[in-house]
C-alpha cells in the first residue's frame, strides 16, 4: 500500500458518531492504510449532532461556495475539516444547512427515516466528488462504507464518467447488515434520473429499499467487501451472480492483513 492513495467515503465515522460496524471500519481501514505507508482522505456528512467545538471542525473557505443541483434546486455546498487526534487522519465533512443542520443523523425522534434522506445521499455523493476535484487528489482506491454513501459508485461511473481525475480509480463498496426498514422517498429514482443517469442503471431504485440501494452500489463498484457477519439473504444471493472480486466478512481482529491483500491482489491490478 506504500504511496497508494485511498479515499474513504462513509455514512458515519468514529469518533464523530457512536461506534457501529460502519463507523468502526471507516476509522480502522484508513488507519491501516496509513500504517502501511499509504495516503488517505476521509469524507462523511456533517450531521447536526456532531459536536463541532469538541472535534474542532472548521470551514474550508477555498473548498466551499459552490452550488450542487439536486432535483432542479441549487443547494450550497459547505466543506468543513477536522483531524483525528494522534492518527494523522484528516476528515472532510460535507455540509448544507437544509440537509444536515438538524440535530440527528438519519431518523427523527420517533425513529422514522427523514423524507429527504434520498436527496441527502445524492448531495453527499456529488459533494464528495466535487470536493476531491477541487483538491485535485486522484485516488487509486475509493472505499465506500454505509448506505448514505452508497450512491457514490453510481455517480462516479455515470454522472462523472468522463472526469479524468478518477479514470484510474477503483471503487470498493462494503456491504453491512440491513440498517433501515421500508424504503426511502419513492421519488428517489426520478431525482437521480434528473441527472441524466439512465433508468436501466437504477431500475432497482423504483423501490428504494436498503437491499436495492446496495445492489446499485455493488453493480457500479469494481469490488465488494462483506462488512457484517450477516447481511440480507437477497444480497448474498445477488452477490453470487455478479462477477466481481468479493472479500468475505473478516472480524475486527483479522481484517487488516485481509483488506491489505484484497486491495493489492484484487483492486490495484490492471
Amino acid at each position: 500500500m506504500k504511496d497508494k492513495k485511498v479515499l474513504y467515503v462513509a455514512s458515519e465515522l468514529m469518533p464523530y458518531l457512536p461506534e457501529t460496524e460502519v463507523s468502526s471500519m471507516a476509522f480502522e481501514s484508513p488507519k491501516m492504510v496509513n500504517a502501511k505507508g499509504g495516503q488517505t482522505r476521509i469524507f462523511m456528512p456533517r450531521f447536526g449532532n456532531i459536536n463541532e467545538r469538541r472535534h474542532q471542525l472548521h470551514e474550508v473557505i477555498r473548498l466551499s461556495g459552490m452550488n450542487l443541483v439536486i432535483n432542479d434546486l441549487d443547494m450550497p455546498l459547505i466543506i468543513k475539516v477536522a483531524s483525528i487526534p494522534k492518527e494523522r487522519m484528516q476528515v472532510y465533512f460535507i455540509d448544507n444547512e437544509e440537509y444536515f443542520k438538524r440535530k440527528a443523523t438519519l431518523t427523527d425522534e420517533d425513529g422514522k427515516l427523514f423524507p429527504d434522506n434520498d436527496e441527502r445521499a445524492i448531495f453527499f455523493a456529488k459533494g464528495v466528488i466535487e470536493t476531491v476535484k477541487k483538491l485535485n487528489w486522484s485516488p487509486d482506491v475509493i472505499h465506500v462504507h454505509g448506505w448514505m454513501a452508497s450512491l457514490l459508485p453510481l455517480y462516479l461511473k455515470k454522472y462523472y464518467a468522463k472526469e479524468p481525475l478518477f479514470s484510474q480509480s477503483k471503487i470498493v463498496t462494503s456491504i453491512y447488515e440491513q440498517s433501515f426498514e421500508g424504503t426511502l422517498n419513492m421519488e428517489m429514482i426520478n431525482k437521480i434520473k434528473f441527472d441524466n443517469i439512465p433508468e436501466e442503471a437504477i431500475s432497482e431504485l423504483a423501490t428504494p429499499s436498503y437491499v436495492n440501494i446496495m445492489k446499485v452500489a455493488a453493480n457500479h463498484s469494481d469490488a465488494v467487501v462483506i462488512g457484517s457477519q450477516t447481511i440480507p439473504q437477497e444480497l448474498t444471493d445477488f452477490l453470487a451472480t455478479i462477477d466481481k472480486p468479493l472479500l468475505e466478512y473478516k472480524n475486527p481482529d483479522e481484517f487488516a492483513p485481509a483488506y491489505k491483500e484484497f486491495y493489492e491482489d484484487n483492486v490495484l491490478v490492471e
